[in-house]
């Protein structure tokens, strides 16, 4: 079984009646005139290859479906509420998901949807998927720098070298860390507040961790090596059962802890 994701750019203009086509799908479809908000929804598709194609679904198709079917519904809204003064919260956002889903589902089979993901800006998204539609999944992404020191005392120093290489370097050497930080939480109308959310990752994780030297300053790495692996276990101990505060409903779903933009960890706790 394959999982197919597509990246579907699009922007809406809430000032304007409605969106003129434009020509550069890379940046984004409609285009979007002036000051507009701008998307970026995944589709995440789950089938068989088609053995004549190679396709679980052809992502020409994928654009068309979204274009036609899931943009005039974001534009209808965005439009409405923006002219009448509302605001559109999270599980707002969250219902525009649900309606897309509604669009899309008979789409491309016989493959089905397995996930919907929306782009907030390049360091926050939302996202619902098939494994349990009422949930909803928010993510944000934090930074850190943080030095450290990968070595195992019952190795020699040949075999330190051997396994670690440059990052057993007794002095240390950095990273510019990211991490980032997903929440499970059902619908409903009590507000979700980024910046309650913000401030317990804030004063739980990143205060702890930010410009340290992760093996002599934390008592958890004082004996455990300091891997990315390692990181995001540390992170989730630090954070899981801290968001209730938030919301209610709202538990931790998983932590990924990126060490370089080629090297990350993701970590699902019990």
């Amino acid at each position: 079984m394959h999982r197919l994701s597509r990246h579907v750019r699009f922007s809406v203009n809430p000032f304007l009646p409605k969106d003129n086509s434009g020509f550069n799908s890379f940046a984004s479809e409609p285009p979007g005139e002036g000051l507009s908000i701008f998307f970026e929804l995944c589709v995440e598709l789950i089938g068989e290859v088609e053995p004549a194609t190679g396709f679980v679904v052809n992502v020409i198709d994928i654009d068309r479906c979204v274009r036609e079917s899931v943009v005039p519904v974001f534009a209808k809204r965005i439009r409405a509420d923006f002219r009448s003064g509302k605001h559109i919260g999270l599980f707002g956002i969250a219902q525009l998901l649900r309606s897309a889903w509604g669009q899309l589902a008979d789409e491309f089979t016989p493959a089905k949807i397995g996930k919907l993901s929306l782009k907030l800006n390049p360091f926050r998204k939302i996202g619902i998927d098939s494994e349990d539609c009422k949930m909803v999944y928010f993510s944000e992404k934090f930074e850190f720098a943080a030095t450290h020191t990968l070595w195992n005392k019952d190795f020699s120093k040949a075999r330190n070298l051997e396994v670690f290489g440059k990052c057993a370097n007794p002095a240390g050497h950095g990273h510019n860390y990211v991490v980032e930080v997903t929440l499970k939480t059902s619908a409903g109308k009590d507000n979700f507040h980024i910046g309650d959310f913000e401030k317990i990752v804030d004063s739980e994780l990143i205060k702890l961790v930010d410009h340290k030297n992760l093996n002599a300053e934390l008592e958890e790495f004082s004996k455990t090596n300091p891997t990315v692996e390692n990181i995001a276990a540390f992170a989730w101990n630090k954070l899981a059962g801290k968001f209730g505060e938030v919301r209610q409903s709202a538990r931790l779903h998983c932590v990924t802890v990126w060490e370089t933009d080629k090297t990350y960890c993701s970590y699902f706790g019990k």
